[in-house]
């Protein structure tokens, strides 16, 4: 008995031992923040999952959409100061309780107006003065920006001074929130920081201090905008903290509800105008060329429709958040570091006594139960940090493989010594040789990166069944992919509607950068001739002349299979493919059909005929990219 008690008390020296290993290892994941992205992926999940979560109760959206803006098709958005002050008017007599405007009026129509002498001097002091007298009755916020790091004025784009003159007690910090929207390291917008502008100057200076949704909480609520800390629910939070967003769903979960409305002449007899009594209207703007929208935990990859959240509705989730009291909290560190050691305690322990299938088996197994638990903790607004836990049971799960490679070592020998004696050394060799398991990596190399997607998809795809817009899609990339392989392209993926090449990879290429012009301008070309198939294949539907946009750019990328041992992909990544995609999405913006970086144009050195060149600020990039239109290249 006393061996099998020894070996007993060895299996349980050595659980315990991988045990604390592992737990110390996730906990020191989960503190050092290294695997917060990887923890991302999971809550991001636990949100599509759940949907919509909850109706909000405090707050309201107004959207300035198309149908608004259709209906006054000459009038600019700088001159619609006289609208918001009528929106405002038949919301003050709806019963709202707080408007929180989030455009940014950095420019007065009157000064427009004075100085391009449209009308008389008297009467463009009057074109402001509704909006004026809505500001000045209190109630109504505005929106400004802090670009910088807060230490001076310039650090903050600032409604124009014939608003700020107009602010109950030229208050600012109480009239003025900070329409920031900070996001992680992944582009995503999960959390909101209550002191948008935390420094010293501007509380010494006036200006403003809280972020935008944080002002209209407070305001709503009565609090101070002053204050050290605010009291939402059953607990204080402080200046400094920053609060996870408790998203009431996905996009569109705030129905939003037109401006137009309230420009109606029976506005205050609309029943969805009377049901924002009481309420917290955030007004923002909805139509298509709009560009504040965010990724948000409904926008990332992983079973998600990557489908962005419109900044005011981020700013809607954010006031909901505070004023309803119900935040998503980590579990606590007691009961985290418990469950880890329980949980990687078990695993080492059953593992130890299982084969190595066995042991993957239970680990999978594991791991799949975990998340679940974790879904269902979030359900009650609780996260647990589930992929440092899982990381942990790899851990385990290494512990014991190293474990049995020992023994298998120990047995190797064995062998070794025992068939040494009756055969060659070769043959030797041979029964202990075991297979290698591939490695996965990748090469730096000089490219060129070309995107190219197609204009007014959604729009085309609404319009065609799903089977023609297959069969569209379908048509297009058997032309567009004949062409770019013509110029010794690699198809690396489609997303979407979208093609993503590179030229150089695998094969080296010294003229890739020409060639990827050379592509581009065809593709283009492409383009032009599958319009008439799009109009012959699809006559009288009414859809958007076909178009696409095409993004180049040149420089040091990592390239090769990237992925695991169950699944790689040839593939490019880096900064060069980042600028590559954000010059196509450029291309609609500025009104060109093929964008070229500098570093492809001066890298290709032949004869070719630009447009015009701009300075662009891409998404990601500190230093701005600048980027010629392309629109032929010599033979």
């Amino acid at each position: 008995m006393a061996p099998v008690r020894r070996i007993g008390q060895n299996l349980a020296i050595i659980a315990l031992a991988a045990a604390l290993l592992a737990t110390a290892a996730a906990e020191g994941l989960y503190r050092s923040g290294w695997a917060t992205r990887i923890e991302y992926l999971y809550t991001d999940l636990w949100h599509r999952l759940a949907g919509p979560r909850q109706a909000p109760r405090h707050t309201a959206l107004v959207m300035l959409d198309d149908p608004t803006l259709n209906e006054r098709p000459d009038e600019p958005l700088a001159f619609w100061t006289p609208h918001f002050a009528k929106a405002v008017a038949v919301l003050r007599q709806a019963g709202v309780r707080v408007v929180a405007i989030d455009f940014i009026f950095s420019g007065s129509p009157e000064r427009w107006i004075e100085k391009l002498g449209l009308i008389g001097r008297e009467a463009s002091r009057n074109y402001d003065q509704p909006f004026r007298q809505q500001i000045n009755r209190g109630g109504v916020l505005l929106a400004g920006f802090r670009v910088g790091a807060g230490d001076t004025v310039n650090d903050f784009i600032l409604p124009s001074p014939d608003y700020l003159l107009a602010l109950p007690a030229l208050d600012m910090p109480a009239h003025v929130g900070l329409a920031n929207l900070p996001s992680d390291a992944d582009g995503a917008v999960r959390r909101f920081a209550l002191v948008e502008a935390p420094g010293a100057f501007a509380r010494k200076e006036g200006l403003p201090r809280l972020g935008f949704g944080a002002l209209a909480a407070a305001t709503a609520s009565g609090q101070d905008s002053q204050a050290p800390s605010w009291r939402y629910g059953d607990r204080d939070l402080a200046a400094a903290a920053v609060v996870p967003i408790k998203f009431a769903g996905p996009p569109g979960s705030f129905k939003a509800l037109s401006f137009r409305r309230l420009l109606a002449p029976d506005a205050l007899a609309d029943p969805a105008v009377r049901a924002l009594a009481g309420k917290v209207v955030v007004i923002g703007a909805g139509y298509a060329s709009m560009n504040d929208l965010h990724p948000t935990p409904y926008s990332t990859s992983i079973g998600g429709a990557n489908i962005l959240m419109p900044g005011p509705e981020i700013q809607a989730n954010v006031i909901e958040t505070l004023l309803a009291g119900e935040f998503l909290d980590e579990v606590p560190a007691a009961a985290r570091l418990l469950v880890f050691a329980a949980l990687l305690g078990g695993l080492a322990w059953f593992g130890l006594q299982l084969s190595a299938g066995g042991s993957v088996i239970l680990v999978v197994l594991a791991m799949q139960g975990t998340a679940l638990a974790a879904y269902l903790l979030f359900k009650q607004d609780l996260l647990f940090p589930v992929a440092h836990l899982q990381a942990g049971m790899v851990i385990v799960l290494i512990c014991l493989a190293l474990l049995r490679l020992r023994r298998e070592e120990r047995e190797r020998k064995r062998i070794g010594l025992m068939f040494g004696r009756y055969v060659s050394p070769q043959v030797v060799t041979a029964l202990l040789d075991s297979p290698e398991l591939p490695e996965l990596g990748g090469q730096s190399r000089q490219i060129s990166v070309l995107f190219s997607d197609i204009r007014n998809f959604t729009t085309l795809s609404e319009k065609l069944s799903a089977r023609e817009v297959v069969e569209l899609l379908n048509t297009y990339f058997e032309r567009a992919c004949a062409v770019l392989l013509a110029e010794g392209a690699t198809i690396d993926k489609f997303i979407g509607d979208a093609i993503m090449a590179e030229f150089g990879a695998p094969l080296a290429q010294a003229d890739h950068a020409g060639r990827a012009l050379r592509a581009a301008v065809a593709l283009r070309a492409v383009a032009l001739e599958f319009r008439a198939w799009v109009e012959q294949r699809f006559p009288g539907r009414d859809l958007p002349q076909f178009d696409i946009g095409i993004g180049v750019h040149s420089g040091e990328a990592v390239i090769g299979n990237i992925g695991s041992s169950v699944r790689m992909e040839y593939t490019a990544i880096g900064d060069t493919v980042n600028i590559a995609s954000r010059l196509e999405g450029q291309t609609k913006q500025t009104g060109t059909h093929i964008l070229a970086s500098r570093d492809t144009v001066a890298m290709f050195g032949g004869e070719l005929e630009t447009g015009d060149l701009f300075c662009l600020t891409v998404k990601g990039r500190g230093a701005p990219v600048e980027a010629f239109e392309i629109v032929s290249v010599g033979s």
